[in-house]
């Protein structure tokens, strides 16, 4: 199996312009999260796609590989899809798994990759997968940048949301959950979902996966142990680096 992580990243950020070159313990946030991701030894490959010039420049300083795509996406999967094309093109192979690896969760473990692609590979039927984790804190919940996610009894996504979801009523005996953003999908279904039309509640959402959903498809939720925040605005760096640390 051909299988390529790619991050996406952008200097542009809404709510925290130039995230990824924000220094935590000392190194750019993009670099622990590419030296993180390439270090999981089922990858053919990582590679950061881009539209800044100074990410890409970067990442070859540090012996990485980055691909400049376009500044028009808004989503992350589409900036994917296009540096995918890119790569296959210039590397003369078709990969089989592409993995989108959010450029903003710098305490990435290699062995979450694992988590996240094991499942494809024991099952064909598998088109894409997130992995979850448990909300551990009050305020995680009610943050509105902290994806919350509800499953069936199987560990298929029912729904995402940036509200408290399913509810805040008898919260201790209702398990709450968060997404968690390493996102590995077939290549067709990468291909088929940036074809498909955006849909109401994933715009209303704002949350990609809401579009699976909406058109019929499975989203497979993998839990994993691992401890990672996500930084979304500058004040969620000190608590990483203490994390870290």
């Amino acid at each position: 199996m051909n299988i390529i992580a790619l991050i996406p990243a952008r200097m542009g950020s809404s709510r925290f312009p130039g995230k990824p070159l924000a220094k935590i313990l000392g190194k750019p946030m993009i670099g622990h999260v590419y030296e993180r991701t390439a270090a999981c030894d089922l990858l053919t490959k990582t590679v950061v796609a881009t539209c800044d010039q100074e990410i890409a420049d970067y990442i070859e300083s540090i012996g990485g590989e980055a691909v400049m795509t376009s500044d028009c996406h808004e989503r992350a999967s589409d900036r994917c899809a296009e540096a995918l094309a890119v790569l296959e093109k210039k590397d003369g192979i078709q990969y089989n798994i592409v993995v989108m690896v959010q450029g903003d969760e710098p305490m990435t473990h290699p062995d979450m990759i694992k988590e996240a692609v094991t499942p494809m590979l024991d099952d064909a039927g598998i088109k894409v997968v997130n992995l979850i984790a448990q909300i551990k804190t009050a305020e995680e919940f009610e943050d509105r940048n902290c994806i919350k996610v509800v499953t069936d009894l199987v560990g298929n996504a029912i729904y995402f949301s940036r509200e408290p979801i399913p509810t805040r009523q008898n919260q201790q005996n209702v398990p709450k959950h968060k997404q968690v953003c390493i996102i590995p999908f077939t290549r067709e279904f990468l291909l088929e979902y940036i074809d498909l039309e955006p849909t109401p509640l994933e715009i209303a959402e704002s949350v990609d996966m809401m579009r699976v959903l909406e058109h019929g498809y499975k989203v497979k939720m993998i839990p994993t142990e691992y401890n990672t925040h996500a930084v979304d605005h500058p004040e969620d760096i000190p608590l990483i680096e203490r994390m870290m640390e």
